[in-house]
Protein backbone atom coordinates (compact mmCIF):
# COMPACT_ATOMS: atom_id res chain seq x y z
CA UNK A 1 0.00 0.00 0.00
CA UNK A 2 1.75 3.46 -0.92
CA UNK A 3 2.20 5.73 1.50
CA UNK A 4 0.74 8.86 1.45
CA UNK A 5 3.93 10.98 2.14
CA UNK A 6 5.50 8.82 -0.75
CA UNK A 7 8.42 6.62 -0.51
CA UNK A 8 12.21 6.43 -0.24
CA UNK A 9 13.91 5.74 -2.61
CA UNK A 10 17.41 4.37 -2.80
CA UNK A 11 19.98 4.91 -5.76
CA UNK A 12 23.94 4.37 -6.34
CA UNK A 13 26.31 5.89 -8.73
CA UNK A 14 29.63 6.10 -9.57
CA UNK A 15 31.95 3.47 -8.54
CA UNK A 16 31.38 0.43 -5.96
CA UNK A 17 32.98 0.85 -2.36
CA UNK A 18 33.38 -0.91 0.35
CA UNK A 19 29.89 -0.06 2.90
CA UNK A 20 27.27 0.42 0.54
CA UNK A 21 25.06 -2.11 1.15
CA UNK A 22 25.56 -1.45 4.67
CA UNK A 23 24.04 1.99 3.86
CA UNK A 24 21.26 0.97 2.03
CA UNK A 25 20.37 -1.92 5.01
CA UNK A 26 20.47 1.02 7.85
CA UNK A 27 18.29 3.26 5.42
CA UNK A 28 15.85 0.61 4.92
CA UNK A 29 15.42 -0.25 7.94
CA UNK A 30 15.17 2.79 9.52
CA UNK A 31 12.22 3.83 7.04
CA UNK A 32 10.43 0.67 7.54
CA UNK A 33 10.53 1.66 11.27
CA UNK A 34 9.62 5.12 10.50
CA UNK A 35 6.54 4.07 8.91
CA UNK A 36 7.93 4.44 5.34
CA UNK A 37 8.25 2.62 2.28
CA UNK A 38 11.61 2.03 0.60
CA UNK A 39 12.00 1.46 -2.80
CA UNK A 40 16.16 0.88 -4.81
CA UNK A 41 16.13 2.72 -7.95
CA UNK A 42 19.14 -0.24 -9.76
CA UNK A 43 21.39 1.22 -12.04
CA UNK A 44 22.10 4.86 -10.36
CA UNK A 45 20.66 7.16 -12.39
CA UNK A 46 20.89 5.04 -15.81
CA UNK A 47 16.77 4.34 -15.87
CA UNK A 48 15.61 7.50 -14.30
CA UNK A 49 16.68 9.49 -17.31
CA UNK A 50 15.27 7.58 -19.98
CA UNK A 51 11.65 7.78 -17.97
CA UNK A 52 12.01 4.21 -17.09
CA UNK A 53 9.96 3.22 -14.05
CA UNK A 54 10.91 -0.64 -14.32
CA UNK A 55 14.09 -0.72 -12.91
CA UNK A 56 13.23 -0.59 -8.93
CA UNK A 57 12.77 -3.14 -6.16
CA UNK A 58 10.53 -2.75 -3.09
CA UNK A 59 12.61 -3.22 -0.22
CA UNK A 60 11.98 -4.67 3.42
CA UNK A 61 13.59 -5.22 6.41
CA UNK A 62 14.03 -9.38 5.57
CA UNK A 63 15.79 -8.24 2.46
CA UNK A 64 18.63 -5.99 3.53
CA UNK A 65 18.74 -7.24 7.27
CA UNK A 66 22.00 -9.48 6.56
CA UNK A 67 23.90 -7.28 3.67
CA UNK A 68 25.72 -5.21 6.00
CA UNK A 69 29.11 -7.02 5.73
CA UNK A 70 28.83 -7.75 2.11
CA UNK A 71 30.73 -5.89 -0.72
CA UNK A 72 29.21 -4.45 -3.94
CA UNK A 73 25.84 -3.10 -4.56
CA UNK A 74 22.63 -5.30 -4.40
CA UNK A 75 20.86 -2.55 -6.42
CA UNK A 76 24.40 -1.89 -8.86
CA UNK A 77 25.69 1.49 -10.24
CA UNK A 78 26.27 3.41 -13.02
CA UNK A 79 28.08 6.62 -14.33
CA UNK A 80 25.03 7.84 -16.32
CA UNK A 81 24.80 11.51 -15.86
CA UNK A 82 21.56 13.13 -15.01
CA UNK A 83 22.45 16.00 -15.63
CA UNK A 84 24.53 16.22 -18.85
CA UNK A 85 21.71 18.20 -20.96
CA UNK A 86 18.60 19.93 -18.97
CA UNK A 87 15.86 17.40 -20.75
CA UNK A 88 18.06 14.29 -18.87
CA UNK A 89 17.84 16.11 -15.43
CA UNK A 90 14.05 16.89 -15.99
CA UNK A 91 13.35 13.45 -16.98
CA UNK A 92 14.93 12.06 -13.89
CA UNK A 93 12.67 14.47 -11.70
CA UNK A 94 9.44 12.97 -13.91
CA UNK A 95 10.51 9.86 -13.59
CA UNK A 96 11.09 9.89 -9.63
CA UNK A 97 7.50 11.70 -9.34
CA UNK A 98 5.98 8.74 -11.30
CA UNK A 99 7.67 6.11 -8.83
CA UNK A 100 5.98 8.46 -5.98
CA UNK A 101 9.35 8.81 -4.64
CA UNK A 102 9.16 12.45 -2.38
CA UNK A 103 12.57 11.65 -0.57
CA UNK A 104 15.49 10.27 -2.21
CA UNK A 105 18.56 8.96 -0.88
CA UNK A 106 22.09 9.18 -3.44
CA UNK A 107 25.14 7.21 -2.77
CA UNK A 108 27.91 8.02 -4.60
CA UNK A 109 30.98 10.28 -5.23
CA UNK A 110 31.37 13.71 -6.09
CA UNK A 111 29.41 13.38 -9.74
CA UNK A 112 26.67 11.60 -7.81
CA UNK A 113 26.54 14.46 -5.40
CA UNK A 114 26.86 16.46 -8.04
CA UNK A 115 23.24 15.25 -9.93
CA UNK A 116 21.89 14.94 -6.57
CA UNK A 117 22.11 18.41 -5.87
CA UNK A 118 20.90 19.15 -9.29
CA UNK A 119 17.89 17.12 -8.93
CA UNK A 120 17.13 18.59 -5.55
CA UNK A 121 16.95 21.95 -7.57
CA UNK A 122 15.53 20.94 -10.42
CA UNK A 123 12.48 19.48 -7.99
CA UNK A 124 11.88 22.68 -6.34
CA UNK A 125 10.90 21.00 -3.06
CA UNK A 126 8.69 18.45 -4.18
CA UNK A 127 11.82 15.58 -3.81
CA UNK A 128 13.86 16.07 -0.58
CA UNK A 129 17.73 14.68 -0.90
CA UNK A 130 20.09 13.12 1.23
CA UNK A 131 23.12 12.36 -0.02
CA UNK A 132 25.91 10.08 1.20
CA UNK A 133 29.27 10.66 0.04
CA UNK A 134 31.15 7.43 -1.08
CA UNK A 135 34.65 6.97 -2.32
CA UNK A 136 37.75 5.08 -2.03
CA UNK A 137 39.62 7.99 -3.45
CA UNK A 138 38.85 9.84 -0.20
CA UNK A 139 38.52 13.04 -1.73
CA UNK A 140 35.38 14.64 -0.74
CA UNK A 141 35.96 17.50 2.38
CA UNK A 142 33.61 15.85 4.87
CA UNK A 143 33.88 18.36 7.85
CA UNK A 144 36.26 17.16 10.97
CA UNK A 145 38.29 15.67 8.28
CA UNK A 146 36.50 12.33 8.28
CA UNK A 147 37.40 9.45 5.90
CA UNK A 148 35.03 8.54 2.76
CA UNK A 149 33.13 5.66 3.64
CA UNK A 150 35.12 2.91 1.55
CA UNK A 151 38.39 4.28 2.19
CA UNK A 152 39.38 2.32 5.08
CA UNK A 153 38.91 -0.58 3.94
CA UNK A 154 40.28 0.07 0.85
CA UNK A 155 43.43 0.83 1.98
CA UNK A 156 43.17 -2.16 4.71
CA UNK A 157 42.82 -4.76 1.71
CA UNK A 158 45.19 -2.92 -0.48
CA UNK A 159 48.11 -2.58 1.84
CA UNK A 160 47.82 -6.32 2.41
CA UNK A 161 47.80 -6.71 -0.96
CA UNK A 162 51.48 -4.32 -1.10
CA UNK A 163 52.90 -6.49 1.50
CA UNK A 164 52.43 -9.22 -0.42
CA UNK A 165 54.15 -7.77 -3.20
CA UNK A 166 56.60 -6.39 -1.10
CA UNK A 167 58.14 -9.87 -0.06
CA UNK A 168 57.91 -10.75 -3.82
CA UNK A 169 59.57 -8.22 -4.32
CA UNK A 170 62.57 -8.46 -2.01
CA UNK A 171 62.62 -12.94 -3.02
CA UNK A 172 62.97 -11.64 -6.74
CA UNK A 173 65.20 -8.93 -6.67
CA UNK A 174 62.96 -6.97 -8.79
CA UNK A 175 61.13 -3.47 -8.43
CA UNK A 176 57.27 -2.75 -8.86
CA UNK A 177 55.56 0.13 -10.03
CA UNK A 178 52.02 -0.04 -8.43
CA UNK A 179 49.52 2.41 -9.68
CA UNK A 180 46.82 2.99 -6.91
CA UNK A 181 43.17 4.53 -7.75
CA UNK A 182 42.43 8.31 -6.72
CA UNK A 183 41.74 10.59 -9.90
CA UNK A 184 42.02 13.51 -8.49
CA UNK A 185 43.70 13.14 -5.03
CA UNK A 186 46.53 10.57 -3.62
CA UNK A 187 45.19 9.49 -0.45
CA UNK A 188 44.53 6.22 -1.08
CA UNK A 189 48.32 5.76 -2.87
CA UNK A 190 49.67 7.76 0.10
CA UNK A 191 47.84 5.45 3.03
CA UNK A 192 48.73 2.12 1.41
CA UNK A 193 52.30 3.11 0.29
CA UNK A 194 52.15 4.53 4.38
CA UNK A 195 50.23 1.09 5.99
CA UNK A 196 52.47 -1.09 4.24
CA UNK A 197 55.93 0.53 4.00
CA UNK A 198 55.97 1.08 0.28
CA UNK A 199 59.73 2.04 -1.17
CA UNK A 200 58.29 5.25 -2.01
CA UNK A 201 54.72 6.90 -3.30
CA UNK A 202 54.02 9.69 -5.51
CA UNK A 203 51.39 11.45 -5.48
CA UNK A 204 49.86 14.61 -7.84
CA UNK A 205 49.71 17.01 -4.66
CA UNK A 206 53.36 17.46 -4.94
CA UNK A 207 53.74 18.97 -8.06
CA UNK A 208 52.16 22.03 -7.68
CA UNK A 209 52.71 22.64 -11.26
CA UNK A 210 49.25 22.18 -13.57
CA UNK A 211 51.07 20.14 -16.12
CA UNK A 212 53.80 17.62 -15.53
CA UNK A 213 55.87 15.49 -18.00
CA UNK A 214 56.29 11.86 -17.97
CA UNK A 215 59.76 12.70 -17.70
CA UNK A 216 59.55 14.46 -14.26
CA UNK A 217 57.75 11.54 -13.27
CA UNK A 218 59.96 8.62 -14.11
CA UNK A 219 63.17 11.29 -12.56
CA UNK A 220 61.46 10.42 -9.53
CA UNK A 221 61.70 6.73 -10.15
CA UNK A 222 64.64 6.60 -11.05
CA UNK A 223 66.20 8.82 -8.71
CA UNK A 224 64.87 5.95 -6.27
CA UNK A 225 65.90 3.01 -7.95
CA UNK A 226 69.27 4.21 -8.25
CA UNK A 227 69.51 5.45 -4.52
CA UNK A 228 68.22 2.12 -3.91
CA UNK A 229 71.11 0.84 -5.41
CA UNK A 230 73.45 2.31 -3.80
CA UNK A 231 72.36 1.26 -0.26
CA UNK A 232 72.81 -2.26 -1.78
CA UNK A 233 69.32 -3.21 -2.51
CA UNK A 234 68.32 -4.27 -5.80
CA UNK A 235 64.43 -4.04 -4.80
CA UNK A 236 61.98 -2.20 -4.34
CA UNK A 237 57.98 -1.13 -5.16
CA UNK A 238 56.36 2.48 -6.07
CA UNK A 239 52.94 2.97 -5.42
CA UNK A 240 52.20 5.79 -7.97
CA UNK A 241 48.44 7.85 -7.39
CA UNK A 242 46.61 7.25 -11.10
CA UNK A 243 45.86 11.08 -10.40
CA UNK A 244 49.40 11.88 -11.80
CA UNK A 245 48.04 10.76 -15.32
CA UNK A 246 45.65 13.65 -14.95
CA UNK A 247 48.17 16.23 -14.52
CA UNK A 248 50.12 14.91 -17.56
CA UNK A 249 50.87 16.75 -19.89
CA UNK A 250 48.27 14.85 -23.08
CA UNK A 251 50.82 15.52 -25.74
CA UNK A 252 52.60 13.22 -23.95
CA UNK A 253 50.43 10.72 -23.67
CA UNK A 254 49.20 10.50 -27.27
CA UNK A 255 52.49 10.35 -28.68
CA UNK A 256 52.29 6.22 -27.32
CA UNK A 257 51.75 4.75 -30.38
CA UNK A 258 47.70 3.32 -30.29
CA UNK A 259 46.88 5.27 -26.79
CA UNK A 260 43.88 7.01 -27.06
CA UNK A 261 42.59 9.30 -24.12
CA UNK A 262 39.26 7.92 -23.38
CA UNK A 263 36.51 10.01 -21.38
CA UNK A 264 33.50 8.96 -19.12
CA UNK A 265 29.99 10.72 -19.30
CA UNK A 266 31.17 13.21 -16.38
CA UNK A 267 34.01 14.48 -19.37
CA UNK A 268 36.75 12.65 -17.04
CA UNK A 269 39.94 11.34 -17.92
CA UNK A 270 38.85 7.07 -17.68
CA UNK A 271 42.31 6.98 -15.88
CA UNK A 272 41.54 3.06 -14.95
CA UNK A 273 42.12 3.01 -18.92
CA UNK A 274 45.26 4.59 -18.90
CA UNK A 275 47.50 1.85 -18.95
CA UNK A 276 50.05 4.75 -16.62
CA UNK A 277 52.00 1.34 -15.01
CA UNK A 278 52.83 0.41 -18.37
CA UNK A 279 53.90 3.72 -19.10
CA UNK A 280 56.01 4.48 -16.50
CA UNK A 281 58.22 0.97 -16.17
CA UNK A 282 58.30 1.21 -20.26
CA UNK A 283 60.03 4.37 -19.87
CA UNK A 284 62.29 3.32 -16.65
CA UNK A 285 63.10 0.02 -18.48
CA UNK A 286 64.30 2.20 -21.23
CA UNK A 287 66.30 4.80 -19.36
CA UNK A 288 68.67 1.72 -17.52
CA UNK A 289 68.68 -0.19 -20.76
CA UNK A 290 70.18 2.80 -21.88
CA UNK A 291 72.61 3.23 -19.59
CA UNK A 292 73.48 -0.57 -19.96
CA UNK A 293 72.28 -2.03 -16.91
CA UNK A 294 68.56 -3.30 -17.69
CA UNK A 295 66.01 -4.20 -15.37
CA UNK A 296 63.20 -5.93 -15.48
CA UNK A 297 60.30 -4.05 -13.82
CA UNK A 298 56.35 -5.38 -13.28
CA UNK A 299 53.78 -3.11 -13.33
CA UNK A 300 50.08 -3.69 -11.85
CA UNK A 301 46.92 -1.78 -10.96
CA UNK A 302 45.13 -1.74 -8.00
CA UNK A 303 41.71 -0.50 -7.52
CA UNK A 304 39.22 -3.18 -8.71
CA UNK A 305 40.50 -5.36 -6.08
CA UNK A 306 39.29 -3.02 -3.65
CA UNK A 307 36.44 -1.36 -4.51
CA UNK A 308 33.89 -4.46 -3.58
CA UNK A 309 36.01 -5.85 -0.98
CA UNK A 310 33.46 -6.69 2.02
CA UNK A 311 34.00 -3.96 4.39
CA UNK A 312 35.69 -4.11 7.27
CA UNK A 313 34.34 -2.95 10.97
CA UNK A 314 35.32 0.35 10.87
CA UNK A 315 32.94 1.26 7.49
CA UNK A 316 30.36 -1.08 8.40
CA UNK A 317 29.77 1.08 11.69
CA UNK A 318 30.33 4.13 9.83
CA UNK A 319 27.95 3.61 6.93
CA UNK A 320 25.29 2.47 9.23
CA UNK A 321 25.12 5.47 11.32
CA UNK A 322 25.30 7.22 7.58
CA UNK A 323 22.42 5.36 6.35
CA UNK A 324 20.34 6.03 9.70
CA UNK A 325 20.94 9.63 9.36
CA UNK A 326 20.21 10.14 5.89
CA UNK A 327 16.44 8.49 6.55
CA UNK A 328 16.43 10.86 9.74
CA UNK A 329 17.38 14.07 7.86
CA UNK A 330 14.68 13.46 5.37
CA UNK A 331 11.95 13.05 7.34
CA UNK A 332 12.98 15.61 9.92
CA UNK A 333 10.52 18.68 10.08
CA UNK A 334 9.86 20.18 6.97
CA UNK A 335 7.83 23.24 8.41
CA UNK A 336 11.13 24.72 9.61
CA UNK A 337 12.05 27.36 7.66
CA UNK A 338 15.69 26.57 8.32
CA UNK A 339 15.07 22.94 6.87
CA UNK A 340 17.28 22.36 3.59
CA UNK A 341 16.31 20.02 0.45
CA UNK A 342 19.37 18.50 -0.07
CA UNK A 343 22.25 18.07 1.83
CA UNK A 344 25.32 15.49 2.09
CA UNK A 345 25.32 13.36 5.56
CA UNK A 346 28.23 13.70 7.47
CA UNK A 347 29.49 12.36 11.26
CA UNK A 348 31.01 14.95 12.98
CA UNK A 349 32.39 14.44 16.16
CA UNK A 350 30.16 11.94 16.70
CA UNK A 351 27.37 13.62 15.76
CA UNK A 352 25.16 13.73 12.03
CA UNK A 353 25.46 16.36 10.42
CA UNK A 354 23.74 17.43 7.36
CA UNK A 355 25.65 19.83 5.20
CA UNK A 356 24.03 21.40 2.29
CA UNK A 357 25.16 20.55 -1.59
CA UNK A 358 25.97 24.67 -1.76
CA UNK A 359 28.74 24.47 1.25
CA UNK A 360 30.57 21.45 -1.08
CA UNK A 361 30.89 22.87 -3.94
CA UNK A 362 33.74 24.81 -5.56
CA UNK A 363 33.48 28.64 -6.38
CA UNK A 364 34.78 28.94 -9.47
CA UNK A 365 33.71 25.44 -10.81
CA UNK A 366 29.93 25.13 -9.46
CA UNK A 367 31.14 21.32 -8.92
CA UNK A 368 31.77 19.75 -5.54
CA UNK A 369 34.66 20.84 -4.13
CA UNK A 370 38.05 18.17 -4.04
CA UNK A 371 39.89 17.36 -0.69
CA UNK A 372 43.60 17.08 -2.23
CA UNK A 373 46.11 16.08 0.27
CA UNK A 374 47.63 18.49 2.37
CA UNK A 375 51.71 17.94 1.76
CA UNK A 376 52.78 20.47 4.29
CA UNK A 377 50.51 18.48 7.50
CA UNK A 378 52.60 15.88 10.03
CA UNK A 379 50.61 12.83 7.93
CA UNK A 380 52.23 13.37 4.65
CA UNK A 381 55.88 14.45 6.25
CA UNK A 382 56.16 11.19 8.28
CA UNK A 383 55.29 9.62 5.01
CA UNK A 384 57.81 11.27 3.24
CA UNK A 385 60.66 10.90 5.90
CA UNK A 386 60.07 7.23 5.47
CA UNK A 387 60.59 6.47 1.49
CA UNK A 388 63.55 5.76 -0.77
CA UNK A 389 63.84 8.85 -2.81
CA UNK A 390 66.42 11.47 -3.57
CA UNK A 391 66.82 14.83 -1.53
CA UNK A 392 68.46 18.00 -1.54
CA UNK A 393 70.93 16.37 0.75
CA UNK A 394 72.02 13.77 -1.50
CA UNK A 395 73.40 16.06 -3.97
CA UNK A 396 74.77 18.06 -1.36
CA UNK A 397 76.71 15.39 0.70
CA UNK A 398 79.77 14.90 -1.46
CA UNK A 399 79.45 10.97 -0.13
CA UNK A 400 76.32 10.17 -1.18
CA UNK A 401 76.44 11.83 -4.54
CA UNK A 402 79.71 9.84 -5.41
CA UNK A 403 78.14 6.89 -4.40
CA UNK A 404 75.12 7.84 -6.77
CA UNK A 405 76.95 8.44 -9.52
CA UNK A 406 78.88 5.51 -9.27
CA UNK A 407 75.78 3.32 -9.06
CA UNK A 408 74.57 5.54 -12.07
CA UNK A 409 77.82 5.13 -14.23
CA UNK A 410 77.79 9.32 -14.17
CA UNK A 411 80.32 11.89 -13.39
CA UNK A 412 79.29 13.45 -9.66
CA UNK A 413 78.34 17.02 -11.55
CA UNK A 414 76.24 15.14 -14.19
CA UNK A 415 74.54 13.63 -11.72
CA UNK A 416 73.64 16.86 -9.78
CA UNK A 417 72.61 18.52 -12.66
CA UNK A 418 70.75 15.66 -14.10
CA UNK A 419 68.70 15.04 -10.77
CA UNK A 420 68.01 18.27 -9.62
CA UNK A 421 65.52 18.55 -7.40
CA UNK A 422 62.43 20.10 -9.39
CA UNK A 423 60.22 20.69 -6.34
Amino acid sequence: MANKHGRIGILVGGGPAPGINSVISAAVIEAVISGHEAVGIKNGYEFLVKGDTSQTVELGIDDVSTIHTQGGSILHTSRTNPTRRPEDLETCVATLKALNVSHLITIGGDDTSFGASEIARVAGGDIRVAHVPKTIDNDLPLPGDMPTFGYETARHVGAGIVMNIKEDSRTTNRWYFIVAMGRHAGHLALGIGKAAASTLTIIPEEFPQETISLSEVCDVLEGSILKRKAAGRPDGVAIIAEGIASKLNMSDLRSIAGLKIPRDQYGNIRLADLPLARILRAEVERRFTERGTPMDIVDLTLGYELRSAPPIPFDIDYTRTLGHGAVRFLLSDLDDEQTIQGAMICVVDGQLKAVPFEDMRDLETGRTAIRLVDIKSLYYDVARRYMIRLEADDLEDKTKLDRLAAVAMMQPEAFKRRFGLKN
